[in-house]
């Protein structure tokens, strides 16, 4: 007998999203924290979901990506990777390495970035800086662990830069971005995530590149995007950046549920005798 139950379609890895740079395919990236939400970005055909430490912001409220741990990022991370086997099991789950969790020395940095793949099944961590950690991704790749860079806007290095301008505007910063993104390429990273820089860097980044970018406000010439999930679907209300196209106004959608929800509580409304036993 034939098996006509559907197949679920193949797992993105490193390779496939290569594949993807070579054949021009873009390349679909999102933030999740929670089962939830990895189940529907999983099903809806996201590439790689990032359990980022952006969580700290938008879960946990604080104003840097700085206070989150190891463990708590291990805690939302065995969460999505539930979600996206809950669904297609397509999606590659990428997990952000928090801040102090691998700069201290490369020994260190190999422990941490082996405890989160152990303990979440995850495909990948990522990592913020260029050459300062060119040796760190270099230990981590050589020992198996996929590795994803991240350079320009940095925000675990937030109180360094000041701000949250766009960054490589100078030539000089250009320059240095350009040659760390060929060093992590070199040092075996699969991928790098550009943020906020001038477009017309990132394009050249990305020609000068056999391995995939990611841009979050780098223009549209980057293999694929990333956005907060968050800010996308409109749940943000206090972050209002130039690259963040809002596809819902979810905090309205839900503080109108909520506030109808009350109000039928209140007046009696809810439950009904069909909704009751």
């Amino acid at each position: 007998m034939n098996d006509q139950s559907p197949r679920k379609p193949p797992h993105v890895t490193t390779r496939r999203l290569l594949e993807m740079k070579e054949q021009g395919e873009k390349i679909a990236m999102l933030t999740a924290y929670d089962y939830t939400t990895a189940r529907i970005l999983d099903r809806a055909g996201v590439d790689v979901v990032l359990v980022g430490d952006s969580a700290s912001n938008v879960f946990s409220g604080h104003t840097t990506t700085l206070p989150i741990t190891v463990d708590e990022m291990i805690y939302h991370t065995k969460a999505v990777v539930r979600g996206v086997q809950a669904e297609t099991s397509r999606a590659m789950v990428v997990i952000d390495m928090p801040f102090m969790s691998y700069q201290l020395s490369g020994e260190e940095a190999l422990r941490n970035a082996g405890k989160v793949m152990k303990d979440n099944e995850c495909d990948a961590v990522k990592l913020e800086g260029g050459e300062v950690i060119v040796e760190t991704v270099k230990r981590i790749t050589d020992t198996g662990i996929p590795v994803m860079g991240h350079l320009g806007l940095i925000p675990q290095s937030i109180y360094k830069f000041g701000s949250y301008k766009v960054r490589a505007q100078e030539e000089k910063e250009a320059e240095e971005l350009l040659r760390d993104a060929k060093l992590l390429e070199e040092a075996g990273a699969f991928a790098v995530v550009l943020e906020k820089i001038p477009a017309a860097l990132a394009a050249e980044v990305t020609d000068s590149l056999s391995i995939p970018t990611i841009g979050i406000g780098a223009g549209p010439r980057c293999d694929g995007q990333v956005l907060v999930i968050n800010d996308m679907l409109g749940l943000s209300t206090e972050f209002h950046p130039r690259f963040v196209r809002k596809y819902a106004d979810l905090n309205g959608t839900v503080q109108d549920a909520v506030t109808r929800y009350v109000d039928d509580v209140r007046k009696g409304g809810f439950p009904s005798d069909e909704e009751s036993y």
